[in-house]
């Protein structure tokens, strides 16, 4: 079991050992996120985090927040700040039907994209996330579609391997913004004792 008091004292809150909501709302802030988007962030995580593995050690809560931190600007974006429009046409997405670029645009803190995501993790979760993909951008429900995205694309497995590159690329798709997504990871590993 990990001790999570090195973090606790790290990030200022109270140092029992037991990560909880408050421990997670200061992590969510020190990787970015205002206070509103913070608490909202820990509820879901508080609930989610331990079922998908990523409570298991602190490589894969540091690699989490680090790849989530630089997809959503710091956690500052829900959706994505761009219209979409890029991802028109896109097969390789699902986006076969006039106007699937924009209405299946990125959203959470994972930036889920592309109508085939949306159903696949619609279906997985069991919400209608194709018929209604506005729900992904609740910070709540964005946070447990990445919860999934990140088991379903086996990324612990390379979170404990300490594998920026391989988490990077299962993402992606590439290596965009790849220098970011290392400062981040070492912001994180600094703060979860894992550096």
């Amino acid at each position: 079991m990990t001790d999570w008091k090195p973090l606790q004292r790290n990030l200022g809150v109270a140092d029992d050992g037991i990560i909880g909501r408050n421990t997670l709302r200061a992590l969510f802030q020190r990787m970015g996120a205002p206070t509103g988007l913070a608490v909202e962030l820990a509820l879901s995580a508080n609930v989610h985090f331990a079922d998908y593995g990523i409570l298991d050690n602190r490589l894969r809560l540091a690699h989490f927040f680090a790849q989530l931190a630089h997809e959503s600007d710091n956690f500052k974006a829900m959706e994505e700040y761009a219209s979409g429009q890029a991802y028109e046409g896109r097969a390789d997405l699902g986006n076969t039907q006039p106007g699937d670029g924009k209405r299946y645009k990125g959203r959470g803190p994972i930036q889920l994209t592309g109508r085939a995501n949306y159903r696949t993790y619609g279906q997985h979760l069991g919400v209608a996330f194709e018929e209604h993909p506005e729900i992904v951008a609740l910070p709540s429900v964005g946070l447990w579609v990445a919860c999934e995205y990140w088991k379903r694309r086996g990324l612990n497995t390379f979170a404990d391997a300490d594998d920026l590159m391989s988490i990077t690329r299962k993402i992606n798709g590439g290596v965009t913004g790849l220098d970011d997504r290392r400062n981040k990871l070492t912001k994180a590993k600094g703060l979860v004792g894992a550096a």
